[in-house]
């Protein structure tokens, strides 16, 4: 899956259903970037991968000489790399509560995402993370009652965190119940966004209807 050109080129290598490399991709889509993204197998990594990043892992993000391999570091760099249209605010403190939004979400959601998707998970544990991901997704959803996107007017890098673990719910088994309403319109607004609907892999776009 390639995303429209608009800028300079570079290389992207992605696992298809991996959520943190979707965060990714709806950053390169957000900001229009002219990119090569290489769908790759995690159980099958291509050799120049292992050579390109000592962690051999996904995601992978090339730009000339530069490699990345830590999501949210891609995301930041991209950020500043392409500045418009910018996914963090202007001002240290609100930029500082948008980075510790990110980390929240990454220990209390894609924690539980991770344990539940890991074959290696007992069943019992992984019905306890669905749980306490139902629980816990469920109780933020008054704040999307007041601001558009995850608290803030503009779409963000938070936005890009939070959007690939909702569209995975159904994959997940996770239903959520009818006071998680302003959640799930926050749902249809994301994905509704046309970067979204360019950075969904074919995989990915196979897990619920658009």
């Amino acid at each position: 899956m390639g995303v429209v050109a608009k800028r300079s080129s570079m290389t992207f290598f992605s696992d298809p259903l991996d959520h943190y490399c979707h965060r990714v991709r709806i950053v390169l889509a957000e900001k229009g970037v002219a990119v090569d993204i290489q769908d790759v197998d995690p159980d099958n990594k291509p050799a120049e991968l292992a050579d390109l990043n000592p962690y051999n892992n996904l995601p992978t993000l090339l730009d000339r000489d530069l490699v990345l391999y830590e999501p949210n570091v891609m995301m930041e760099y991209l950020d500043e790399r392409f500045p418009h249209p910018p996914l963090l605010p202007v001002y240290p403190v609100a930029r500082a509560q948008s980075r510790l939004y990110v980390y929240r979400i990454q220990k209390d959601w894609c924690a539980l995402v991770d344990l539940i998707q890991n074959p290696k998970t007992k069943e019992t544990a992984a019905n306890r993370a669905r749980k306490e991901l139902k629980e816990s997704l469920t109780s933020t959803a008054a704040i999307f009652t007041e601001k558009p996107f995850f608290m803030s007017e503009e779409f963000t890098l938070v936005d890009c965190s939070v959007a690939p673990i909702l569209w995975r719910l159904q994959v997940l088994g996770i239903e959520l119940p009818k006071q998680a309403e302003p959640l799930l319109k926050y749902a249809e607004r994301i994905f509704a966004r046309e970067a979204f609907k360019e950075s969904l892999s074919e995989a990915e776009k196979e897990m619920r209807s658009l």
